[in-house]
């Protein structure tokens, strides 16, 4: 278990402003560059920020927290500093972008494990199903402005 803001003390990890929620996902994938839309229309503070993976600041957080950038399974949402990885992240978020997203915890009803098969299945084959995206090709200023890189 880490400890919350252990990133902070980390050489590795840029400083970088983490008074709100950030979502680190993947960049390149149709699904997340989806997410990072719903997450920017929906997120009625408009606080939540994006950072993708591929970025030094989204690479340099994942493996402080032990997951691989070019892992298809690596998703993290830290919130008051604290961690939360793969399907638990995404419905960490939703509560935090509220709205119909809020539907995701329908998925609580299925035990933590069952829940982590179903995002392994759906990550391991995002490209096949969903094809690939780039998040940060042309965004608007109002997305550009929660991008971390």
């Amino acid at each position: 278990m880490f400890e919350a803001y252990s990133y902070r003390s980390d050489p590795e990890v840029p400083d970088f402003d983490d008074k709100a929620p950030i979502a680190v996902m993947d960049a390149e994938c149709a699904l997340c560059c989806w997410g990072a839309q719903v997450i920017h229309r929906l997120d009625a503070s408009g606080t939540m920020r994006i950072c993708p993976i591929q970025s030094p600041l989204g690479t340099s957080l994942v493996q402080h927290y032990g997951l691989r950038p070019d892992d298809p399974e690596t998703w993290l949402f830290l919130i008051n500093g604290r961690p939360h990885k793969g399907f638990e992240a995404i419905l960490h978020a939703s509560r935090v972008i509220g709205g119909w997203t809020r539907l995701a915890e329908v998925f609580r009803v299925f035990p933590k494990s069952m829940r982590a098969w179903i995002y392994r299945r759906i990550a391991n084959n995002r490209y096949a199903l969903f094809g690939r995206g780039d998040m940060c090709a042309v965004p608007s200023p109002g997305f550009q402005k929660r991008l971390l890189k």
